[in-house]
């Protein structure tokens, strides 16, 4: 089922990528975007729990305009990798001041990980943190700004998205952060986030349950998820997210950690996730890992040489999730993810990650399973 998509995504990247990419007048500009991410999975499997299935499949063909119209931004972009496109970035923006105030579906402001473009982020996968807590694309309307070497953003958003209605309630919340340390090769990075949600009725009246879980075995890792808490009663759920940032940036060195959680509440159960990394990567061929301080993220990485440029990257991750009473729930992942990467051009990259990841139940006291994957991707984007 996925060489449709693939030809189709190939050809259409491949005619924008040959016509021009920007049009513009005085009042009117439109420049077209797209990335796409073919990847593999194999697995190696113990004997606990059952076995993934190795494979590959296209993970991401998306396709994207941005530009303005008189003094309104815009941006339309979706993902057709799929049995059917979904919306990705879908909105508009206006500067008041220093500000920019987006209205519509867009990513949420969350930890670094999650701001920064998987186009450039050094493994395949995000940490365990962001892949149980990203809010990812969701409607609502924001702000975000950098003042005095300060960067901040902040968000009130729907629960639904333009593909996903079934996810009732609201959310507000934002991040903010400051790079004290901030010159070409040299970076010092730290920021937090948080946010306050309302789930209405989760898991009544039509509404999706309220779940948290981690993929501890990667995106093709079907029965690698782990779930951290699941409220599906009907009963309202407040939930308080939060994190702590740092990162840095030393020559060809670079490295950043995260530590964050959230704390669930629907009156009879509770229920807590708690999640953190290390990582580090090196950029063989002598570059720079790029840094943007407006937005406190990492950006596109630009290789200096004939050869492109090539990283070492490394990962330890950790999540542990409980819920308490009626579910009696505690549950931990680790993983440690070793990865090469080689950056053929600034918009060619090819990936190859090892990661060796464990599940225990902690009120058992017994490993659930420990899983090796070797995952690959080829990524190209405009």
């Amino acid at each position: 089922m996925a060489d449709f998509p693939l030809c189709t995504a190939f050809t259409g990247l491949l005619m924008l990528a040959t016509a021009p990419t920007a049009l513009a007048n005085d009042d009117i500009t439109a420049k077209f975007s797209g990335r796409l991410y073919y990847e593999f999975a194999h697995f190696d499997n113990d004997t606990r729990g059952p076995a993934e299935r190795s494979g590959d499949d296209l993970r991401a063909a998306w396709l994207g305009v941005a530009g303005k119209v008189h003094s309104v931004g815009y941006k339309l972009e979706a993902d057709f990798a799929g049995h059917r496109p979904v919306a990705r970035d879908v909105y508009l923006t206006h500067k008041i001041g220093t500000a920019l105030l987006t209205v519509g579906q867009f990513k949420q402001f969350y930890t670094l990980d999650d701001r920064s473009s998987a186009n450039h982020t050094p493994t395949i996968e995000r940490s365990f943190l962001v892949q149980s807590l990203g809010t990812a694309y969701r409607l609502g309307i924001g702000a975000q700004g950098n003042h005095a070497g300060i960067f901040w953003s902040g968000s009130v958003f729907s629960l639904e998205s333009i593909d996903v209605w079934q996810a009732k309630g609201h959310v507000i919340g934002g991040r903010v952060g400051h790079a004290p340390w901030q010159q070409p090769g040299h970076v010092l990075h730290f920021g937090v986030s948080g946010a306050h949600e309302h789930h209405s009725h989760p898991g009544a009246d039509g509404a999706l349950p309220l779940r948290a879980q981690a993929r501890t075995t990667g995106h093709y890792g079907d029965n690698g998820g782990l779930p951290l808490v699941d409220f599906r009663s009907g009963r309202a759920v407040s939930v308080n997210r939060y994190s702590f940032e740092t990162a840095g940036v030393s020559g060809p060195w670079s490295w950043q950690a995260e530590y964050g959680g959230a704390r669930y509440d629907d009156g009879q159960q509770r229920g807590e996730v708690q999640a953190g990394y290390l990582q580090g990567s090196w950029l063989l061929t002598g570059e720079t890992r790029p840094y943007d301080p407006k937005g406190g993220r990492f950006i596109q990485l630009e290789p200096e040489g004939d050869i492109g440029a090539w990283e070492l990257v490394a990962r330890y991750d950790r999540i542990n999730g409980r819920q308490w009473p009626a579910q009696q729930r505690d549950v931990t992942a680790e993983a440690w993810t070793l990865g090469v990467n080689w950056y053929a051009s600034s918009k060619v990259r090819l990936m190859l990650d090892w990661t060796d990841s464990r599940r225990r139940d902690e009120l058992r006291g017994q490993t659930l399973d420990h899983t090796g994957v070797l995952a690959g991707r080829a990524q190209m984007h405009f």
